[in-house]
C-alpha cells in the first residue's frame, strides 16, 4: 500500500524517518512529504496557503498507481483531510496522529507571524502534556530540525465540500486520549465534534506519548501505524 505521510508544522519529511523502515518491513511503500514553503524566505512563502499544501498531497495521490493511505501529524491532519475531501474515492484510510479531522472553514491555528512566516516558537511554548516525554537532548536535537512555515498555511480555513469524505475510514492515534477522552473533548469543540460524528468508520488508539511520538515513542507509533493500515 502506498502511504503518504504529512508532517506537522515546522517539520519536513525527514521527521517520519523513525517509522519508515517498519512500514516497509510490513510490505508498504511509505513516502514522507515536505510541504511547500517550509523554511522559505518571506518573499517566496507569502503566497503559499493551506490549499497549496493540500494540492501537493493531491498531486501525490494522483500519481499513485492505486489507492493510498494518508497519515498526518498535528497540523498535517488538516492537510490530509482536505486531500481526502478532494479524492475520497482514492483514500483507503486517513490516519491522524494526535489530532482530529477539522470541519469546513477552520484553520490549523493562529500563531504569531513575522513577515508572513511562522517560526517555531520553542518547546516552552507548548503545554506540559504535549512535551512531557521530550527530554533536554531530544528537544535540542529536534529544535535544530524546525523551520518556519508560511503564515497562511496555518491560518487559512480548510474548505471541504464532498460528503464522501465521511466514507473514508479514519484512525486517530492519540498521544494520551482514548476514545471516550476524544469524545468528551470533542463535545466542547462544536463543529469538530460534528465532523467526527459523521465519519462512518472511525477508531481511536492511544499511543501513550506526548504530541510528538515520532520523536519520543517511534517504535510504538510505527506499531500502531502498521496495525491501522493492515
Amino acid at each position: 500500500m502506498d502511504i503518504l505521510l504529512v508532517p506537522g508544522l515546522w517539520l519536513d519529511g525527514a521527521s517520519w524517518e523513525p517509522v519508515l523502515d517498519p512500514l516497509r518491513a510490513a510490505g508498504h511503500a511509505p513516502r514522507a512529504l515536505t510541504m511547500p514553503g517550509l523554511g522559505a524566505r518571506a518573499t517566496e512563502a507569502s503566497g503559499i496557503g493551506i490549499r497549496d499544501w493540500i494540492d501537493a498531497v493531491v498531486d501525490e495521490i494522483d500519481g499513485a498507481a492505486g489507492d493510498v493511505v494518508l497519515v498526518g501529524h498535528s497540523g498535517g491532519g488538516n492537510v490530509i483531510w482536505g486531500a481526502a475531501d478532494a479524492r475520497p474515492d482514492r483514500i483507503a484510510r486517513a490516519v491522524f496522529v494526535d489530532t482530529v479531522p477539522p470541519p469546513d472553514g477552520f484553520g490549523i491555528n493562529e500563531f504569531d507571524a513575522v513577515d508572513g512566516l511562522v517560526p517555531f516558537p520553542g518547546w516552552d511554548f507548548f503545554p506540559d502534556e504535549d512535551v512531557r516525554d521530550l527530554d533536554a537532548a531530544v528537544r535540542a536535537r529536534t529544535s535544530a530540525l524546525m523551520r518556519s512555515v508560511p503564515a497562511r498555511a496555518t491560518s487559512d480555513p480548510v474548505r471541504l465540500a464532498d460528503p464522501r469524505r465521511f466514507d473514508v475510514p479514519v484512525t486517530l492515534l492519540m498521544g494520551g486520549l482514548d476514545r471516550s477522552g476524544v469524545e468528551r473533548a470533542l463535545e466542547q469543540w462544536g463543529p469538530y465534534g460534528e465532523e467526527f460524528g459523521r465519519i462512518r468508520d472511525a477508531e481511536v488508539r492511544t499511543i501513550g506519548s506526548g504530541h510528538w511520538p515520532q520523536f519520543s515513542a517511534p517504535e510504538r507509533l510505527a506499531e500502531l501505524l502498521v496495525a491501522a493500515i493492515a
